[in-house]
């Protein structure tokens, strides 16, 4: 078996691999973000919730003057259909790798 085969071969596992990892984490950022504008404190009369609503209306307050990455649920949901996509063609670079590699180790076998 020629050595370049090889490498091409295990290039193709690792490329889907960082893929896969890279649309794994922008998949989590976009629904972070997204979750983050949904959320919402309503009024209680327990100290507790009232103190922890006090502290995330402050901590949202300290983020808007913090340069922020999305412009809203518009670009989060695209943001996410787009890391879906790219991970589905990540997945079929190693199932196609992974097939190529066993299909190469039958002819071999």
């Amino acid at each position: 078996m020629d050595i370049s085969n090889k490498i091409n071969i295990n290039s193709a596992i690792v490329s889907g691999t960082i893929g896969i990892q890279r649309a794994s984490n922008g998949i989590t950022q976009n629904a972070s973000n997204l979750a983050s504008l949904s959320a919402f404190s309503v009024a209680s009369s327990d100290p507790q919730e009232f103190l922890a609503n006090a502290t995330l209306k402050q901590l949202n307050s300290i983020k808007q003057l913090l340069p922020e990455a999305s412009d809203g649920i518009t670009s989060n949901l695209v943001g996410l259909s787009i890391n879906l996509t790219n991970a589905q063609a990540s997945t079929k670079v190693v199932d196609t790798a992974s097939d190529t590699v066993g299909t190469i180790l039958d002819i071999l076998a």
